[in-house]
């Protein structure tokens, strides 16, 4: 127990720390899976991906949901003093996370031959990518040690130590990931090996997060003052708070499980149909893409057969679809932050502190969502051609990317607002939205990338459907159940007319400056650098902004008053 009592952060300083701490893990991820992409190339980045796509959707089955009701408990919890509760909370919490942990590994383990089998052509690809998933399913077993606290932290608006797990995790992944899959190819010469190296680093990524946060609460322990704990009303049962728990976290598991679900469509249906179309028209789709499979085989040495240009396309859908989850991730962190702040708000029934949390989360995401994707869609072809070699980088997977940008838009505002549904007492409403998202997804797939013409191009389509989809549904359904008028205009349309001009602005500058035989470098550099003044002069401009706004933020006082004082707002 903590001794000197802090002060709880708010939603604006929680999102700061978390979008910094996802910032930096974003640009360590950045530095371990670029290099990694220059070494295994796309074929080795296909078996990379294929085994990570599978553990997403299990990771978020076994363990997605319980840090989400920890959180939401814990907030609860402290909001009416119970914090003896808070603390037993945490006991069976643990205890419930390390049956899901194992549930997970195991589940994994056991579909890990039959989505193989389903995905690929020959009997070495099933391997292949049998050797990736177990070098990666250990690290269920860790989350499960991490979640549990990073719940209980957030419960107390306490955001440092999820952000500061993050970061080490993502360092051990970079460290070990990158040195391991360096080390394996350099000796085999075999990238889907090399790519088992990267996933095992991930694993040991988790273990180093897990024993930090863990060493964390042993040593500096909670933000309860032990006059709070001693006069605080006796826990209920276990059993009634494991109930409580899982009353919660099925319904987010079956959020969080739909909404990753559109990544395990993507590895087993679209690889299937992929491969389906290279059995039918195989000879068709090299002719498509001959010059990307010609430099492939120049680069390194080894001509693609049949049965590797499904994993090889998979592998150029890696690429872009990890720099369009950029978006998603960064605006994930806003929902997390979002839960603690709108369950307090909710449980002492203060509508205004409702109202101001919702329009704030969904202005701050706005902000952040639309230039950010719009961007990424302008751009596509020159940070393809940037951050990843070879020629199918840009000749493939450019288009990819300008499509994934648009999707983006619709996932990065999506996701905190399907964290606001669950921090009012709603879990199953974003259930149903992002399972409805995810079937259309599934129609998309079908009739688009089992078309010769169109292949791996159909898939970033469905998911652009899939968030269209879903974000309408999730707005409609927050302003049903919370009664909130939201502003329209101050959170989506003054971001949106900003972000098109920035984007637009990009756009033109880029196209000049790559006319002029500038390199990759400094178009992508100028053409940000132009963009983000366009956008923030157009934000002030438009006053989307307000002092309010800017006054909650960490410092944000002196930053307001100084930009008072330059007559900006």
């Amino acid at each position: 127990m903590s001794k000197i009592k802090s002060k709880p952060q708010n939603f604006e300083t929680s999102a700061v720390i978390l979008l910094v701490s996802t910032v930096l893990v974003k640009l360590i991820g950045a530095i371990f899976k670029i290099p990694l992409s220059h070494l295994i190339g796309d074929l080795g980045f296909g078996y990379f991906s294929s085994a990570y796509d599978l553990f997403l959707p299990i990771y978020s089955l076994s363990m997605a949901g319980l840090p989400i009701a920890v959180s939401k408990i814990i907030a609860e919890n402290i909001a009416e003093g119970r914090f003896k509760e808070a603390k037993r909370t945490l006991k069976v919490a643990q205890r419930a996370f390390l049956v899901t942990g194992l549930t997970g590994f195991i589940v994994m383990l056991f579909l890990t031959y039959p989505y193989a089998a389903i995905t690929t052509k020959t009997e070495t690809d099933l391997w292949y990518i049998a050797v990736c998933v177990f070098s990666i399913a250990p690290a269920l077993l860790f989350c499960c040690i991490m979640s549990s606290y990073r719940g209980y932290f957030e419960g107390f608006r306490n955001m440092f130590p999820t952000a500061i797990s993050d970061v080490i995790e993502s360092l051990g992944k970079l460290i070990f990931g990158f040195s391991l899959a360096y080390i394996i190819f350099r000796i085999t010469g075999n990238v889907a090996y090399a790519a088992a190296g990267a996933l095992a680093g991930i694993t040991l990524g988790t273990v180093f997060a897990a024993a930090y946060i863990y060493l964390r609460y042993k040593i500096k322990g909670d933000e309860i003052t032990k006059d709070e704990f001693e006069n605080s009303p006796e826990p209920r049962t276990d059993k009634y708070i494991l109930k409580t728990l899982v009353m919660i976290a099925v319904p987010v598991v079956l959020s969080s499980l739909a909404s990753n679900i559109t990544l395990l469509i993507d590895t087993t249906m679209v690889k299937w149909q992929l491969k389906n179309v290279v059995d039918t028209a195989g000879a068709e789709i090299r002719n498509m893409y001959a010059i990307s499979i010609a430099d492939y085989n120049a680069s390194y040495g080894n001509a693609l057969t049949d049965g590797e240009i499904p994993t090889f396309l998979y592998g150029i859908r890696g690429k872009a679809y990890t720099l369009y989850n950029l978006i998603p991730t960064l605006t994930s962190a806003l929902g997390i932050g979002a839960i603690p702040t709108l369950a307090t708000s909710w449980t002492k029934n203060d509508r205004i502190g409702v109202k101001k949390n919702i329009d704030s989360i969904i202005r701050t995401t706005a902000l952040i969502a639309l230039p950010a994707g719009l961007g990424v869609s302008a751009l596509s072809k020159y940070v393809m051609g940037l951050l990843y070699k070879g020629v199918a980088s840009v000749e493939i997977g450019s288009v990819l990317l300008f499509t994934l940008g648009i999707a983006a838009v619709f996932s990065g505002i999506s996701v905190p607002i399907t964290s606001m549904l669950q921090a009012i007492g709603k879990p199953m409403v974003p259930v149903i939205n992002i399972a409805v998202g995810a079937v259309l997804k599934v129609i998309v797939n079908f009739l688009l990338v089992g078309r010769v013409e169109i292949n791996i191009k159909g898939a970033p389509i469905g998911t652009t459907v899939c968030y269209l989809y879903i974000f309408v549904a999730n707005i409609y359904c927050l302003i049903k159940y919370t009664k909130v008028k939201i502003d329209f205009i101050s959170a989506i349309i003054k971001p949106l007319i900003s972000a098109l001009i920035c984007a637009a602005g990009a756009f033109f500058v880029s196209d000049a400056l790559n006319k002029s035989g500038i390199s990759n470098l400094i178009t992508v550099a100028v053409s940000i650098i132009v963009a983000a003044i366009i956008y923030l002069v157009l934000i002030f401009a438009l006053k989307t902004l307000t002092k309010e706004d800017i006054c909650a933020f960490p410092k944000g006082e002196k930053i307001a008053s100084l930009l008072e004082k330059m007559k900006i707002i």
